[in-house]
């Protein structure tokens, strides 16, 4: 079994947003009955979570994935991340994962992911305490809330022991969303929620491939994905309008959270899971 190397790096002074292992929970069980979240600490672990995200980007979503191994997710950037990893107690599945890109790795790997889709400028000021989520996804038969909060409770405790406080990532919303196709959905979200949880001016990014959101019908009735909205209850804002991924055939939208802006009712219930 390949140990995965460990991008910790002074044992005496480690800077902030190097992941410590020593302070991570080896695998541990949730409020949640029936579930286990540990972080990968061998490539097949790491391997589990990417037969996950191609399960459900490429078999489900209809993603365009190629890459080394038949079957997986893989790109640069998962060799540099952590990868979160909830797995079902009764039958040792992976059915939910995370991966996090911290500011170190982040300067290894030469940009965040987030990089790609883009211009990040005004978020310079951030990087220092940012982390980076991404390829999020559960499995069809598990997609209920304790799931989330299990993942959600250990980035909680990741942020907090690595003294990091944003975190940014793309949220994407299928082209085919809800039963309308060609992205008006992904539209008509963008316009409900520049109006509701729109950051502050001095947050926004834009785009290098914009979804065409003015040739797209932007006054549908539609709801955000599960997740989407999931962030927003947590407290998160949208940084600006949605790029197009070709690859993935989604309309991603640049969100952020602060730790500080967790609502009272989630700082309580990720608290209980640090003590």
């Amino acid at each position: 079994m390949k140990e995965r190397s460990s991008p910790t790096l002074s044992p005496v002074q480690m800077p902030r947003g190097t992941f410590d292992p020593a302070t991570q929970a080896q695998g541990v069980a949730t409020a949640a009955p029936g579930l286990w979240v540990s972080w990968a600490k061998h490539q097949d672990e790491v391997r589990r979570a990417q037969r996950l995200r191609y399960q459900v980007f490429a078999e489900e979503m209809g993603a365009r994935l190629s890459g080394p191994l038949a079957g997986h997710d893989i790109d640069l950037f998962d060799d540099y991340c952590e990868h979160l990893l909830v797995r079902d107690a009764a039958s040792d599945t992976v059915i939910g994962t995370y991966r996090v890109l911290t500011p170190a790795q982040a300067e290894r790997v030469g940009s965040f992911y987030a990089d790609l889709e883009f211009d990040l400028t005004r978020l310079r000021g951030l990087r220092s305490r940012m982390v980076e989520l991404g390829r999020s996804c559960v499995h069809p038969e598990h997609r209920h809330g304790g799931v989330i909060l299990a993942l959600w409770g250990a980035l909680t405790q990741f942020m907090v022991r690595n003294q990091l406080d944003v975190m940014m990532g793309c949220a994407s919303i299928p082209m085919q969303h809800q039963g309308l196709p060609g992205g008006h959905a992904a539209a008509s979200i963008w316009r409900q929620l520049r109006t509701t949880h729109l950051a502050p001016l001095d947050c926004h990014v834009l785009p290098r491939l914009p979804l065409p959101v003015q040739q797209l019908d932007q006054g549908l009735a539609v709801e955000p994905p599960a997740l989407i909205k999931g962030y927003l209850r947590l407290g998160a804002k949208v940084l600006g309008p949605p790029a197009w991924d070709p690859d993935f055939n989604t309309a991603d939208l640049p969100m952020m959270m602060r730790t500080q802006d967790l609502p009272a009712r989630y700082r309580r219930h990720f608290a209980a899971s640090l003590s």
